[in-house]
C-alpha cells in the first residue's frame, strides 16, 4: 500500500507552534478582516439559532465566536491541544463559552467518538481538508456521517490559483519544474518542491465542487475568501478608517467572491454542501 501524504503529527506540531498567532491572524490587517467577513457571511447562509454544530479544526475560536453569535451550540474540536486550550481561554475571555458544549481533541479523518447523524452541521474552516491530502474522501465521509439528513457541511480549503495570485513573488522562487508539479497535482509537498515548508493540497474551485458532488452533497454555496482586495493591501489601511467606504468594500467583496470569475482569486475557497434528506 502506498504511503499516505497526510501526516497528522506534522499538522498537530505546526498548529501547536503557531499557537496564539491563529487568533490574531484574521484581524491583523484589513485584508484579513475582509477574509473573516467573507467566512462569516458563509456561516449565515445555513446556521440557525439552536443548531448543534461540530466545528473541526476550530483553532483558537474566531469562527466559534461567530457561530455562537448566530445562536448555535458548538462542539469544538481540533487536532492541536494548544489550539483547543486557546479556544477555551478565548471563549471565557470574550463571553461565548456558554455556547460551547465541549472541547475535544480529534482528527477530521476519525470522528468515531460521535454518533451518526448527531449534528445539524459540520464546519471545517481554515483548511483541515487540505491537510489530509489523499485521505480527504475518508474525512468528508466522516463529516457526512455525523451530519443529520438535511444538514450542511461547510469547508474552507487552500486555493491553488488564489495562492499563486496572492504570493506570486514567492511562487516564482520555486523552479518551473516544481511549480509544474504543484499545479498538476495540487499537492504542496517536499517531494514536489524541495524547499517547501508548509504542506497541503491546494484546490481549484471546479475540483472542490466536483469533490462534494462525488460524495452526494449538493453544493449550495461557494466563494473565494477574498478577491477584489486580495493584492491591494497597501491601500486598505486608508479605506479601513472610512466606515462608509469600508462597509461598501466588504459588501462588494462578499458579492464578488461568489462570482465565477473570482472563485479562484482568494487564498482559500469556501464551500457548503447539503446532505440530502
Amino acid at each position: 500500500m502506498e504511503k499516505s501524504l497526510y501526516s497528522a503529527e506534522w499538522v498537530e506540531s505546526y498548529y501547536d507552534e503557531f499557537a496564539g498567532q491563529e487568533w490574531d491572524r484574521l484581524v491583523r490587517t484589513p485584508a484579513r478582516e475582509i477574509q473573516l467577513a467573507v467566512h462569516a457571511n458563509a456561516l449565515t447562509t445555513f446556521t440557525r439559532e439552536g443548531d448543534r454544530v461540530l466545528e473541526v479544526g476550530a483553532g483558537p475560536g474566531r469562527f466559534t465566536q461567530i457561530l455562537a453569535q448566530l445562536g448555535a451550540t458548538i462542539v469544538v474540536t481540533d487536532i492541536s491541544q494548544v489550539q483547543l486550550d486557546l479556544n477555551r481561554e478565548n471563549a471565557t475571555t470574550y463571553g461565548f463559552a456558554g455556547h460551547v458544549a465541549e472541547w475535544r481533541k480529534l482528527d477530521i479523518c476519525d470522528l468515531s467518538f460521535y454518533a451518526s447523524e448527531s449534528f445539524d452541521s459540520v464546519v471545517a474552516f481554515g483548511g483541515p481538508l487540505s491537510y489530509v491530502f489523499d485521505r480527504r474522501d475518508q474525512a468528508i465521509e466522516e463529516c457526512k456521517r455525523v451530519t443529520k439528513p438535511g444538514g450542511f457541511i461547510a469547508l474552507g480549503v487552500m486555493s491553488l490559483w488564489g495562492t499563486v495570485h496572492q504570493y506570486l513573488e514567492g511562487v516564482l522562487g520555486y523552479t518551473p519544474e516544481e511549480n509544474a508539479r504543484i499545479i498538476a497535482t495540487g499537492d504542496l509537498t517536499s517531494e514536489n518542491a524541495k524547499f517547501a515548508s508548509h504542506f497541503c493540497h491546494l484546490f481549484h474551485s471546479g475540483e472542490l465542487k466536483q469533490f462534494l458532488e462525488n460524495h452526494d452533497l449538493e453544493v449550495t454555496f461557494v466563494s473565494a475568501s477574498s478577491g477584489l482586495s486580495a493584492v491591494h493591501a497597501s491601500v486598505l489601511d486608508a479605506v479601513r478608517t472610512d466606515e462608509l467606504k469600508w462597509k461598501q468594500l466588504v459588501a462588494m467583496e462578499i458579492q464578488a467572491c461568489q462570482t465565477t470569475g473570482y472563485l479562484d482569486a482568494g487564498t482559500h475557497l469556501i464551500a457548503v454542501g447539503h446532505k440530502p434528506s
